[in-house]
């Protein structure tokens, strides 16, 4: 080999040594040195970020024929859910005949081709054409496929069922928060959440998984029977039509665990077309918000007090005279009638209101004012919706005889229905109490939790349960309540007709009425208790009103349960 190939072989080498030498270094600078920037830029461009907002949760029901009344995986209602609906834009630019554009497209969304026109012609970017443009809509402009057209989705709040349950369920205000019942109650519960999603593009989304935890909120399934609920309310409605009630109310839980499986008003109002309410007070549920004197209705609870304190026995007798002095002040039976000697049963199958003073003299003011709080008339139940309030009656602390007298037949002392309808349980449940609630279970991707009901303890004794529910049986059988009674079945319930105190000063309406019928059945297995409550009806007393309303509802849930006669 010639000197001058061997330089050339040598330069060669060097040459190479050297681009490798920097391809190396090169490579160590890269991959060592920054290895951390060039990997993040190329996640940059695999990954985008975008804030989003999750969806809020839905609210279903299910029905209980299958379980009666115990919660089981029976037919589902909605009862609110995320409906799409479209805003309508125009991109001007790509629009060839704004003329003709202007005519098809403003047919079809109602407006003039000129107001159409007029705003595809002011920019050459996007155009706000239409908001709340329904799904069914949205699929008929995209069959046009006119060039120019877009749409963005979102979601808006649907209630399916309208007006039912609607005090129960509230609804979303236009501040996208949840305003009155469940959806205020849960609305941290309900709304979705605030986040970061991660938009890959590339390669790596062949590769990604979606292991990021979900912003959607949670879903909740509630205790109301769908059917019960539509039969509460449309027998309201007929109240309205055969009675001219005011308003009214009716409840329906298992007094066993306090789930609610009926919650029913009257009036309510289209939860969809809230907005068109001008009287803000049909949004108010008024089975949790407004206070009420029950009347005769309370009169169960005098008798087991007497009983509990071992100062009467169901075969203590009492003497009716028709009336009876309290200080300067007299008291009179409902109807002004004598009903002479009489029973404890007696006193409850007439709904006597001198028989009531006489049961409430037997015991210290003391003592009845502490049943009163231990039946929980004067502290809230925990409903799990929201805006409750409660009777206090803190009037009864340093009474006077005559208060305590009134109170005894249930005028003077108030409560709300839901504290009524909570307290009666304590006879269908052996002497304890059930904390009422309405959502069975809440529901988070795959996670679920159940509410347990909580039951307190021993109010009353269960012997003084059985005594006072036996008297009850008998009102219903032959006493006031007849109205209530079912051929083959042991019904226990209370009449109940209570004057409306004035809301300024003291004193009653002389020509208004609250009227209501409480009870449970099958008695002597209480599957349910019923409580309705009619505002100003326009009859004399409740065996008229709310007595045959009771009968039907417990008629129509035997039949629905398929629950076999007892008598």
């Amino acid at each position: 080999m010639s000197s001058m190939s061997s330089w050339r072989l040598n330069i060669l080498i060097v040459s190479i040594i050297m681009v490798a030498a920097i391809i190396i270094s090169r490579l160590f600078y890269v991959q060592v040195l920054n290895h951390k920037l060039y990997e993040a830029q190329a996640l940059g461009q695999q990954i985008g970020f975008q804030e989003i907002v999750g969806n809020r949760g839905e609210i279903f029901s299910a029905n209980s024929k299958e379980n009666r009344g115990v919660y089981g995986s029976s037919e589902v209602k909605s009862l609110a859910l995320n409906a799409p609906v479209w805003t309508l834009y125009a991109m001007s630019d790509k629009i060839t005949d704004k003329e003709n554009f202007a005519k098809i497209i403003g047919e079809k969304i109602k407006q003039s081709k000129e107001s159409v026109l007029s705003k595809i012609q002011k920019t050459d970017s996007y155009v706000l054409l239409a908001k709340n443009i329904p799904n069914q809509e949205v699929e008929s402009l995209k069959q046009l496929d006119i060039e120019g057209l877009n749409f963005e989705r979102s979601w808006t709040r649907y209630y399916p069922q309208g007006h039912l349950a609607s005090q129960v369920i509230g609804f979303l205000g236009g501040d996208n928060n949840g305003q009155y019942g469940i959806e205020g109650y849960y609305e941290d519960i309900l709304k979705g959440k605030r986040g970061i999603a991660e938009r890959k593009r590339g390669l790596d989304i062949i590769n990604s998984s979606n292991d990021q935890e979900s912003l959607d909120g949670s879903s909740l399934y509630l205790t109301l029977d769908y059917n019960i609920q539509f039969e509460a309310e449309s027998l309201l409605q007929e109240a309205k039509k055969n009675i001219d009630i005011d308003s009214g109310q009716i409840i329906v839980l298992k007094p066993d665990s306090g789930r609610i499986l009926a919650l029913a008003n009257f009036p309510s109002f289209n939860v969809n077309e809230y907005s068109k309410e001008s009287n803000f007070g049909v949004f108010q549920n008024s089975v949790i918000q407004k206070i009420f004197e029950p009347g005769s209705v309370f009169k169960p609870f005098t008798m087991a007090m007497a009983l509990q304190e071992g100062k009467i026995t169901p075969e203590t007798t009492f003497t009716d005279t028709g009336f009876v002095k309290i200080g300067p002040n007299t008291l009179y039976n409902f109807d002004k009638k004598n009903y002479g000697e009489q029973d404890m049963s007696g006193i409850l199958e007439k709904s006597i209101n001198t028989g009531a003073v006489f049961l409430s003299q037997k015991v210290s003011h003391a003592t009845f004012f502490n049943y009163v709080d231990r039946l929980g008339f004067n502290a809230k139940t925990g409903i799990d919706l929201q805006g409750e309030v409660s009777s206090r009656n803190s009037v009864l602390k340093n009474a006077s005889d005559f208060v305590f007298a009134t109170s005894s037949f249930g005028q003077g002392i108030e409560m709300t229905p839901i504290q009524l309808a909570r307290a009666f349980g304590v006879f269908a449940n052996g002497g304890k109490l059930a904390k009422p609630y309405i959502v069975e279970k809440i529901v988070h991707d795959i996670d679920k939790s159940n509410t347990k009901p909580q039951v307190s303890d021993q109010i009353i004794s269960e012997k003084v349960a059985s005594e006072v529910t036996k008297m009850l049986i008998n009102v219903v059988d032959r006493g006031f309540g007849s109205a209530a009674k079912i051929d083959g079945y042991y019904l226990a319930g209370k009449t109940g007709t209570a004057e409306v105190p004035y809301e300024n000063k003291k004193g009653y309406y002389p020509d208004k009425t609250i009227q209501s019928f409480i009870g449970f059945g099958p008695a002597l297995n209480p599957q349910f208790i019923i409580l309705v409550k009619l505002d100003n009806p326009k009859v004399p007393k409740s065996s008229l009103s709310a007595a045959p309303i009771f009968k039907k509802l417990a008629q129509y849930i035997i039949d629905y349960w398929q629950i076999p006669p007892d008598y």
